[in-house]
């Protein structure tokens, strides 16, 4: 059992830096360019339609930006003022909350006052990753023992799903928060119900699933593991759409996103590049590379957040402390 304490108490955790050797890709051009943090980004989200980012800074705290202007809408803090440790966040597919996240307890905030709704500590197990549903009605929460945990922060009402026997890497959440997708080191996805705890679909890797994505719209499903299968699924049937082609040995993703048009999926990497899909093909499309973090040997970046504008362009926020735009071909 966990228990959940409505107040904060917070550690600091190691940062790793993943470095990646081999391949090299051309240098790429943005539209529009601006530094959200200084020093660098431990984690960071950009909302689905591309209007707001949120960025954990290595040394600034926590900022909420609307993409395009000079001065950030919101500075947050966990430790108020200590180092700050944040390394999980997500913005809700309304755009009215974020969910932040250390490797001890979560806070919600509101988009609209910029005022926290509740922070709350887990005894048991680190946390890994975090999700909000709109209105910030539910929270997904994975942690290192396997367990997720559901949560109602108005109603306090809680749900712990046990169907994963290892580590859980990956989450997302439903924007109605009615259904689940998380992944794991047994090598399995599962899409379940946060209301009844019932498995709806299960999705099989041949090794340890690192990401995974739900479509807002409830029409796709994204599971990648630590080697080459990457696959997009159709939620409603539990069957495959296609699988993601590429050349390499493997693949990794660190943020992922459907276009609201059903033709695309957009991806982050932790090498500096950002790729788009073509959902029914899964061939590539399209690519990009995201500025190379100042401090980096060698240059390299993590893309931490990815999404469509409403002029079809891409937007990117990465662990170089900058907001990108990119051009997407018609």
């Amino acid at each position: 059992m966990f228990r959940l304490n409505l107040f904060p108490r917070f550690i600091l955790f190691v940062v790793f830096i993943i470095s990646l050797a081999g391949c090299t890709y051309p240098e790429t051009t943005p539209i529009a360019q601006w530094r959200h943090v200084d020093d660098g980004a431990y984690a960071a989200d950009v909302s689905t339609d591309g209007t707001l980012a949120v960025v954990s800074g290595v040394s600034n705290g926590i900022k909420v930006w609307r993409i395009g202007e000079a001065e950030p809408l919101f500075n947050w803090s966990h430790q108020g003022g200590s180092d700050n440790t944040v390394g999980s966040l997500h913005i809700s597919a309304d755009n009215k909350y974020v969910i932040t996240a250390d490797r001890e307890a979560f806070a919600l905030w509101s988009l609209e006052t910029g005022e926290p709704e509740g922070f709350w500590r887990i005894d048991e197990a680190s946390i890994r990753d975090v999700a909000v549903s709109n209105n910030g009605n539910g929270v997904l929460v994975a942690r290192s023992n396997g367990h997720v945990m559901y949560f109602e922060p108005r109603t306090e009402r809680r749900l712990e799903f046990l169907g994963h026997q290892e580590k859980v890497n990956s989450i997302d959440l439903s924007p109605n928060g009615k259904f689940a997708l998380t992944g794991g080191n047994d090598y399995i996805a599962y899409l379940w119900s946060t209301e009844t705890g019932q498995i709806i679909h299960t999705f099989t890797h041949p090794t340890r699933v690192t990401k995974v994505v739900l479509d807002d719209l409830g029409r796709f499903a994204f599971t990648a593991d630590s080697q080459r299968k990457s696959q997009i699924w159709d939620v409603q049937t539990g069957e495959p759409v296609s699988s993601l082609k590429y050349i390499s040995r493997q693949k990794m993703f660190t943020d992922a996103v459907f276009s609201e048009d059903g033709k695309y999926l957009l991806t982050g990497s932790p090498a500096r590049q950002v790729y788009l899909w073509d959902i029914q093909t899964g061939m590539q499309q399209q690519s990009w590379q995201v500025a190379a973090r100042e401090s980096s040997t060698p240059p390299t970046a993590v893309v931490y957040g990815v999404g469509f504008n409403s002029d079809g362009n891409i937007v990117t926020e990465s662990s170089s402390g900058l907001a990108e735009v990119w051009q997407k071909d018609e």
